[in-house]
Formats: C-alpha cells, sequence, structure tokens
C-alpha cells in the first residue's frame, strides 16, 4: 500500500506522446487524401522489423485476418512493455484501421470527422462520468436536457422528454417498448403472458432493427408486418391500411407504426402526413425513424422532407449526417408525463434516492434500460457551439448537394 497505483508523471508523458501520435496518423494524415506515410520506422507494434513501406494513406490499407493478427501481435502477456513499444503499438492501432474520416471514405453513413465533437469525446472520456444522476455528473445532465429540447423544438414539440442511446436500433427499440406500455401497461409486471398477439408495422425498407427489437422484446418477428414500397423505397399509406385490416382480420392486435425518414439504403422519406392520419384512425403509436434524415430538420432548404414528423416518438442520430462521431443517438417523446420513467424505472435505491440534497428529477438514468450510460451529449453541443445552427444546416445541405452531383 505504501507504492502509488499509478506512476503519473510516467502516465502523462505516455499520454502526451500517444496524443501526439493521435494527432499525426489519425487526425492530420488520417483526414488528408495527400498525405504519404514515411518509409522511416518499423512495422509498428509487430513482430517485424521491416519498413512500412511508402503508400498513399489510404481509407485502409486492408490485411487479411491472420497477416494482420500476425502484424499486431494481439496476445496479451504475464509482462507489461515499455512506452517505447507502447507507442509503437498505438502507431499500428491507427495505421492498420479503417479511416472514416477520410474524404474517400464511402462506406457507412457516418459521415467525416470534426474536430469540435472530437475535442467533446476525449473530454468525456477522459473525465469518465456516467449519465445517470446529477450527482455525478452536474454539467452533462443538465447539458443533456438542453441539447434534447433543442432536437424536440426542431422536430416541432414546445415539451416532451427524451434520452441518448446507445444508437438508432436502440432508439427504435425503446420505442416499442414504450408504446407496448403506454398501450398495455399491465405488460411491465405481467410480460407477454398477459398481451394479446401484438403487430406492428414498418416498411420494405425500414431498418433491420425492427426485426431485431421485435425479437429482443418477446413480440416475435412474425408479428412484424412489412409494408410494400413504391419505386423510390417510400411507404405506401394505401398498404399500410390493408396490412392493419389483415392483422386484425387474424386476430392480431396492432399496436405500431414506424416510418422511416431516410432508409439505410434508398434514403427514402415516407410519407408522414398519410401515414399518421391512419394511426389516428386506429389509434396506433406512430414512431418515426429519423435516424439519418432527421439532420434535414436543420435546414429550412429541406426539412419539407420531414413534413408531418410530429408523431408519438422520433429517433435521430447526429453521428450520421452531421459528424458528431459515434455515438450520438437521440430518442425523442412526445409525451411529457414522465412515461418513459414509468416505463424503465427500477427505482434503485442506492442510486437514486428520495431525500437527496436537490431536486432529484435530474436524475434521469431510470428513465432506459441501462445503468451505466456514457455521456453523448457533449460532442453534439460543442459541435453547436462552435458553428450554430446556421452552419450545421449548411453541413446538411452541402451533403444534400453532393448526392445531387453524383
Amino acid at each position: 500500500l505504501e507504492r502509488p497505483g499509478l506512476d503519473k508523471a510516467a502516465g502523462e508523458e505516455f499520454l502526451r506522446e500517444a496524443l501526439q501520435i493521435l494527432l499525426d496518423e489519425a487526425v492530420r494524415k488520417g483526414t488528408d487524401v495527400t498525405e504519404k506515410v514515411g518509409d522511416s520506422g518499423r512495422e509498428a507494434g509487430g513482430r517485424g522489423q521491416g519498413p512500412i513501406l511508402c503508400v498513399s494513406h489510404q481509407v485502409c490499407e486492408w490485411k487479411e485476418p491472420a497477416e494482420l493478427r500476425e502484424l499486431l501481435d494481439l496476445e496479451l502477456r504475464s509482462r507489461g512493455e515499455p512506452p517505447e513499444q507502447l507507442l509503437e503499438r498505438c502507431r499500428a492501432v491507427i495505421h492498420h484501421s479503417v479511416r472514416t474520416g477520410h474524404p474517400r471514405f464511402f462506406n457507412q453513413l457516418f459521415s467525416g470527422l470534426d474536430h469540435h465533437s472530437l475535442a467533446g469525446r476525449l473530454i468525456t472520456e477522459t473525465l469518465n462520468t456516467s449519465q445517470y444522476t446529477y450527482e455525478i455528473a452536474p454539467v452533462f445532465v443538465l447539458m443533456e436536457e438542453v441539447v434534447l429540447a433543442k432536437l424536440r423544438e426542431l422536430v416541432g414539440w414546445s415539451s416532451g422528454d427524451g434520452i441518448f442511446s446507445p444508437g438508432g436500433s436502440m432508439s427504435n427499440m425503446y420505442a416499442m417498448n414504450v408504446a407496448r406500455f403506454h398501450r398495455f401497461p399491465e405488460s411491465r409486471q405481467k410480460g407477454n403472458w398477459a398481451l394479446p398477439r401484438l403487430a406492428l408495422f414498418a416498411s420494405q425498407e425500414s431498418h433491420y432493427s425492427m426485426q431485431k427489437g421485435a425479437a429482443f422484446l418477446g413480440i416475435g418477428t412474425d408479428n412484424v408486418r412489412l409494408v410494400a414500397t413504391d419505386q423510390r423505397g417510400k411507404m405506401v399509406p394505401e398498404e399500410l391500411e390493408k396490412e392493419i385490416q389483415r392483422a386484425k382480420a387474424e386476430g392480431a392486435e396492432p399496436f405500431f407504426v414506424c416510418a422511416t425518414c431516410g432508409t439505410t439504403v434508398l434514403g427514402a422519406f415516407d410519407p408522414l402526413g398519410s401515414i399518421a392520419d391512419i394511426c389516428q384512425r386506429h389509434g396506433l403509436w406512430l414512431h418515426v425513424d429519423a435516424a439519418w434524415g432527421g439532420s434535414a430538420l436543420l435546414s429550412q432548404k429541406h426539412r419539407h422532407l420531414l413534413a408531418g414528423i410530429e408523431a408519438d416518438s422520433v429517433a435521430w442520430n447526429p453521428h450520421k449526417m452531421l459528424a458528431v462521431g459515434l455515438q450520438c443517438s437521440a430518442f425523442l417523446l412526445r409525451d411529457a408525463s414522465g412515461l418513459l420513467q414509468r416505463c424503465h424505472g427500477a427505482g434503485a435505491t442506492y442510486l437514486f434516492q428520495k431525500d437527496k440534497f436537490y431536486d432529484i428529477a435530474y436524475d434521469t438514468g431510470d428513465k432506459t434500460p441501462q445503468c451505466g450510460r456514457r455521456v453523448d451529449c457533449l460532442k453534439l453541443w460543442l459541435l453547436w457551439k462552435a458553428v450554430g445552427t446556421e452552419g450545421l444546416a449548411r453541413r446538411v445541405e452541402r451533403a444534400f448537394a453532393f448526392t445531387r452531383w453524383v
């Protein structure tokens, strides 16, 4: 116990050098199409001692798994390694990884590297706190409240609720669970045994999280009714009406419709107004999966694509079109009565004490099935502070301009 647990001086020096490698290799070179890798240095971190070849700094220098495993030397051993070798390993991790911030990266839907949001991510990683109570994350609890309120305002709601979730798939699952609880409150205690056979509806172009969510929540993938789309990938409202009637005729209980704004493959925006009319007529919960397309709300030029988005709930991933960085996914709820808390809350007494020295309404962690919850609001908040709503709108409009150019 007399020996320190950490060598702070050595740790800070290592961190300083590691951050320099991060800045040089991942940020500067990783986002510059003209950069070259120098021919000095070793095959970083691996067993081989050969020089790194002089090649264009690509999106990814592809290696087959066996070769990459050998280069990286991934084995964990009983003895630690010196700082010099660890720094080379850091360099190797970056060198052999996919550079998603590279101008020629066109794979998944997250787009580029933003330096302000990266600073936010580094801060939250360093502070290493969880978002569940005000006492452990006072700044971030207040910040999340402001950011979520701003997102709801863009949707068109003057009040409501919400939470940052681990991704768009989880936001869609939260919506499904909240909708079921809203329709059948007894499901929380009695489970699916006390419920009728449920049916939910989404388009044929909807995200696969519909099936995953139905399986995870015990609803069953057979009860996900996929509605036909037109040639542009938009849900056909008349087909939705037919599917609802068909489900009822088969003895199922419709409860949930998911419309999509920005389908994964075609980027289609479902006709929300017509779908909302059908949901209202049948008393169904309308959720809008705007994980990708939600950012169009920031642009006056393109927000018409989401006309009618004032649904019951919305999923929106700023980490997709706005380059906020993974992960940043908002689940937004129109209800302001505490539905999230009633649906998910467990009231753990060691964490959510009733007799705290501040207003416990700021303890938001019980709104989700999670316990520990990472801080996802700072990177978006810091980016928003840096460029403003107008700057974010320009980013969206640039993305749309790219699609027109292509």
